[in-house]
C-alpha cells in the first residue's frame, strides 16, 4: 500500500537523521513538543518507536502547552488517546503571557501569535530542565528548515537555519529535529492515511506571515527544478562544513 511505502520511507530519513547528526544518545530521556499538528504527531510516533530499539536506550515523554489566556481549542482527548496507542506519557503544562509585561513590551514590534509560540517554547524548556529531560524534541521537517533558509538569506543575507540539534545556552538540554530530512509532502500523507485529526479551533492570532508567503516561493523553486529541495540541502551542509572548517583553523 502506498500509505505503507510512505511511512517506510519516513522511519529511513528519520533514522538517518538520528545517525547522521548524533541526535539521540544512551541514558536520553526525550521531550517530544505535542502541538496536535500532523508534525508533531509524526513525530510522537516515530519516537514512541525508537524508544524500543536496545541502542541507543532512550525514554519517551510528550508535552502538549495550554495557554490559557489565548482562546483557542486542541482536541485533548484525541492526543491523549494517541499518545497512550504508542506507550507515550503526556504531560499537560498551562502558561500564559502578559502583554503587560516590561520584557514583554519591549517585543511590541512582536506578533501576538509571535508572542505565544514564545511563551509555549518557554515554558517547554522550563519543564524539560525540571523533570530531568536531556533532550527536546521538536517537529521541523525539512521544508521548515529551507524556508528558514531563503528568509534568513533574503532579509538577513545569511545563510543561517534551525539546526538539527542545538544546545541551548540558558538551558541544560538540547534541542533536536529528528523530522530534518523529512519533505512535509511525505507526513501529509502519512497524516491523511492515519487519520490524524486537526486541532479543533485555529488560534485567533493566526496570519499570513512571511513565512507564509515564503513557502510559496519555496513551492515555486520546487515547480522550476523537482530537485531543488536537494540542491538548496547540499549547499547548506557544504557552507556550515566550510564555516566549521574555518572556525577550527
Amino acid at each position: 500500500m502506498e500509505i505503507e511505502k510512505t511511512e517506510r520511507k519516513i522511519q529511513r530519513m528519520f533514522s538517518r537523521a538520528c545517525s547522521e547528526y548524533s541526535l539521540l544518545e544512551d541514558g536520553d530521556r526525550v521531550l517530544v513538543a505535542l502541538s496536535g499538528g500532523k508534525d508533531s504527531l509524526e513525530l510522537v510516533r516515530l519516537m514512541a518507536r525508537q524508544q524500543h530499539i536496545l541502542k541507543p536506550r532512550i525514554t519517551v515523554e510528550a508535552a502538549h502547552v495550554v495557554m490559557d489566556n489565548i482562546p483557542y481549542e486542541t482536541d485533548l482527548r484525541f492526543i491523549t488517546s494517541f499518545c497512550e496507542r504508542h506507550g507515550v506519557r503526556l504531560n499537560v503544562i498551562h502558561t500564559s503571557f502578559d502583554e503587560e509585561r516590561p520584557d514583554t513590551k519591549a517585543r511590541k514590534r512582536k506578533t501576538r501569535c509571535f508572542l505565544g509560540s514564545w511563551q509555549r517554547r518557554k515554558s517547554l524548556f522550563i519543564y524539560a530542565e525540571e523533570n530531568g529531560f536531556t533532550k527536546v524534541a521538536l517537529g521541523h521537517h525539512q521544508d521548515d528548515i529551507l524556508v528558514t533558509m531563503l528568509m534568513n538569506m533574503t532579509f538577513e543575507g545569511s545563510m543561517s537555519t534551525i539546526r538539527p540539534m542545538m544546545r541551548m545556552e540558558h538551558y541544560p538540554i538540547a534541542v533536536i529535529r529528528p523530522l530534518c530530512l523529512v519533505p512535509e509532502r511525505l507526513i501529509a500523507t502519512v497524516a491523511e492515511g492515519l487519520g490524524f485529526e486537526r486541532q479543533k479551533t485555529p488560534c485567533p492570532y493566526e496570519e499570513v506571515t512571511m513565512r507564509q508567503r515564503m513557502t510559496e516561493v519555496f513551492r515555486t523553486l520546487e515547480n522550476l527544478n523537482p530537485e531543488a529541495r536537494y540542491s538548496m540541502w547540499r549547499a547548506m551542509e557544504r557552507i556550515r562544513g566550510e564555516a566549521g572548517t574555518a572556525e577550527n583553523t
